[in-house]
């Protein structure tokens, strides 16, 4: 049974959390940080990347600290300011294309994790696990919760329906123009009532953070192991994560571009596709598959529809089923060459958000020579794999919503 517990979150004020949100540090251009940084001082961007007030890279354990002392700083000059009690909290996204995204921002066990009552359907990087969890451990906060997701639930859609008729704390729009909105439950029988609703939950999915949450079951061992008077309860038995029905999760996919063609020549790596797929040539016009098992392949100015031929190949597995696993079993590994998908710089990917003209755009220019697009995959086929116990191919689904830094923060 899932424990989620509320918890006291450090917040912006209310006047200042539009100037404080940010995304994600690497989704920025350089060009993009510099300009928040030089203009808004109250960027969460300042915290996140301290060394730019000394005009200086810094990385390993003093960027680590010096985070901690930019956030204290927000903290000591009133920009961030704690709750009083454990609450959860209602986010609201309302994106540009007037997609409307509601979960409940809580603290989810750590034990649910290593039970598999949490599950996962992606492998996680072991360095970069350890490198996240001693960032924790300096730092003392985490300000980017886990994308968790469970079924639909009408005892807590109910309560969340209901406080979304008040004015909400937080309103504010970005540049992206998307806007979001948070309300605080920290009304004791609504606190119950969506504590006990998870507790009947027998598993909760990790949509997107495999890496955050793995991480902070390393800060917990750490800690615990640390912490002589362990009781069980302390904050850092739990991660910060936003919790989505499923039927209000967004799964892109993320389409395939290859730098080369392994030798071949475009006749050459077409027969050797044909033995394994029905190939059509659709001329110049952009062309999206929109079945399982069939993919769209961009190549020398081309589209072609590829289907596979289903009496040469059989599935196993849930994991074989999956389009991006399908993709590298029988072409992209035993034709192209490429059997890293994490490391090998041959491969690179593509959000199926985008339009397929980008990928064409891609190999127009000369960067990549072919390139894959495939349907996304499906919430079903997500925690069937998971619940079997498996793992999908790195970058196998683009996951909405996509939260803001710095509007919730958990305390260790």
């Amino acid at each position: 049974m899932a424990k989620v517990v509320p918890f006291k979150a450090v917040k912006p004020t209310r006047d200042k959390v539009s100037l404080v949100a940010s995304r994600s540090y690497q989704s920025y251009t350089q060009a993009e940080r510099e300009a928040r940084l030089d203009y808004n001082p109250f960027s969460f961007l300042h915290i996140v990347n301290p060394g730019y007030k000394y005009a200086k890279e810094i990385s390993g354990e003093a960027r680590y600290q010096l985070v901690k002392n930019r956030y204290l700083e927000f903290k000591e000059d009133g920009i961030f300011v704690q709750d009083k009690k454990p609450s959860f909290y209602i986010y609201k996204i309302v994106d540009r294309d007037n997609q409307e995204f509601n979960g409940i921002v809580a603290a989810a066990s750590v034990e649910d994790y290593l039970n598999d009552v949490i599950k996962k359907h992606e492998d996680t990087i072991t360095t970069r696990e350890t490198v996240f969890k001693d960032y924790l451990k300096t730092v003392g906060f985490n300000a980017e919760p886990v994308l968790l997701t469970y079924p639909d639930n009408s005892e807590i859609s109910t309560i969340t329906n209901k406080i979304q008729e008040q004015r909400a704390e937080f309103e504010f729009t970005t540049t992206y123009r998307d806007t979001h909105y948070l309300w605080q439950i920290d009304n004791e029988a609504h606190v119950k009532t969506i504590t006990a609703a998870f507790a009947k939950m027998e598993t909760l999915y990790i949509a997107d953070g495999h890496h955050r949450s793995s991480s902070s079951n390393l800060l917990c061992k750490d800690l615990k192991a640390e912490n002589k008077n362990h009781q069980g309860n302390e904050t850092y038995n739990f991660f910060m994560s936003f919790l989505i029905p499923e039927s209000e999760l967004k799964i892109h996919e993320f389409n395939r571009l290859v730098k080369d063609l392994n030798g071949f020549t475009k006749e050459e790596f077409l027969i050797k596709l044909d033995a394994i797929y029905r190939i059509e040539n659709r001329g110049i016009m952009p062309y999206k598959p929109s079945k399982p098992h069939h993919f769209s392949m961009y190549l020398d100015g081309e589209f072609y529809s590829l289907y596979l031929r289903k009496t040469n190949y059989r599935f196993k597995t849930s994991l074989d089923e999956l389009d991006a696993q399908l993709l590298y079993q029988t072409i992209l590994k035993p034709i192209l060459g490429i059997y890293d998908l994490r490391n090998d710089n041959r491969i690179d990917y593509l959000s199926g958000k985008k339009e397929i003209v980008n990928l064409k755009s891609k190999i127009d220019s000369g960067e990549f020579k072919v390139g894959f697009g495939m349907v996304p995959a499906t919430i079903e086929q997500m925690k069937k794999i998971a619940d079997d116990g498996l793992k999908m191919p790195p970058k196998s689904t683009y996951i909405e919503p996509k939260l803001r830094s710095g509007v919730t923060i958990y305390e260790f």
